[in-house]
Formats: structure tokens, C-alpha cells, sequence
């Protein structure tokens, strides 16, 4: 995976450790797409573009994988909207 992200496919998440702790993206696979329900980032990773670098690695997986996405997270959400070269992945 990119920039250090890990990909728990067991978990259904993309994982981040630093430091000793670990940010994440989880999700959900239904027929033909990924639903990302949750950025989480503990607040002593927070400023340091983690959730950015695993949201990065997650639409890059949906979109080698052919999968729509459907942004059910605020912050993956706000991520698509302000990189519009993943706007054509959302479901």
C-alpha cells in the first residue's frame, strides 16, 4: 500500500500505524462497491495529514479494484470534494 498504509482486508480497513498508534479507514463491500463508514484518527496523530494518507490509499484501491465509492464518512466525503480526480468514483 502507499505512504505506509496498510490494507486489513480481515478488518475491512486501511491502517496507519505510528508511534504506536493507529489511525484508520474502515468499510463495507456490497455488489460492485466500497461504502467508507469511518475515519478515525486518534487526537495524537491529528494535524499530520494521517487521515488524508489513508483516505488517499483507500480511493486509490477502489479504483484499481473498479469500485464505486459511496462516502458514508464526513471526512472522506470532504476529501473527495476537494480532490476532484476521485469525483468519478462516487457511486
Amino acid at each position: 500500500m502507499s505512504d505506509g498504509v496498510r490494507h486489513d482486508e480481515a478488518g475491512r480497513r486501511f491502517e496507519l500505524e505510528e508511534e504506536g498508534r493507529v489511525g484508520y479507514l474502515s468499510y463495507i463491500l456490497e455488489s460492485g462497491a466500497i461504502v467508507f463508514t469511518h475515519t478515525i484518527v486518534p487526537q495524537e496523530m491529528e494535524g499530520r495529514g494521517v487521515g488524508s494518507r489513508i483516505v488517499k490509499t483507500g480511493l486509490d484501491y477502489a479504483r484499481a479494484e473498479g469500485l464505486k465509492v459511496v462516502p458514508q464518512c464526513s471526512f472522506v466525503r470532504g476529501f473527495i470534494e476537494r480532490h476532484e480526480e476521485y469525483r468519478d468514483l462516487v457511486a
